[in-house]
């Protein structure tokens, strides 16, 4: 990651963003070699390229979805940067650009690095998560076998506690009549 310097005073180092529409490929490198023509006719330097290729847009620019970003960083004189900003804007392949000078001591990270890096920590996490989730589970499945566990030797023991003596044929035979004399019975 190198740190941005410039080489004298006389010039700045300059963050430049570049969305362009999806193109066919020649017409990408045709663009591209354009762009960077911009910037050599001014006898500026490139530092750095960072491709991003095609993302997503948050509302349609121009009629399109979708493009294509790449980040330059150029060292350059600071009073010709007018002259390459409207050129971009006159570019008809280029719908948005945005030039920005960077903060000292600020490190080039390249986009593809980056996200590299993050599916990794993303897989962690997520390995992380399912792990917890996991032990979760068993503890749950644990705490519920030893609540039927218990349960069933609740009711084992109030069986056998509660073990009913025979009725004896004389008992049986009062209680059946009792119930069948009962004036309240509707049959």
């Amino acid at each position: 990651m190198p740190t941005l310097q410039p080489s004298t005073e006389e010039h700045t180092i300059y963050e430049i963003a570049v969305l362009y529409p999806i193109l066919a490929q020649k017409e990408e490198q045709a663009l591209l070699k354009e762009v960077e023509g911009f910037f050599a006719e001014v006898g500026a330097k490139q530092i750095a390229k960072d491709a991003w290729g095609r993302r997503g847009l948050a509302y349609p620019v121009e009629g399109n979805m979708e493009g294509n970003f790449v980040i330059y960083y150029y060292e350059m004189e600071p009073a010709r940067i007018k002259e390459v900003d409207n050129n971009l804007r006159i570019e008809k392949n280029v719908l948005r650009h945005l030039i920005v000078k960077p903060p000292k001591g600020y490190q080039i990270v390249k986009y593809s690095e980056t996200y590299e890096q993050w599916l990794k920590e993303r897989e962690t996490v997520d390995q992380v998560r399912s792990r917890e989730k996991e032990e979760k589970l068993k503890e749950q499945v644990a705490k519920k076998a030893k609540q039927q566990a218990r349960r069933s030797d609740e009711q084992r023991k109030q069986e056998t506690h509660e073990v009913k003596k025979p009725m004896v044929e004389g008992e049986l035979q009062k209680k059946l009549d009792k119930l069948i004399s009962d004036d309240t019975l509707d049959i």
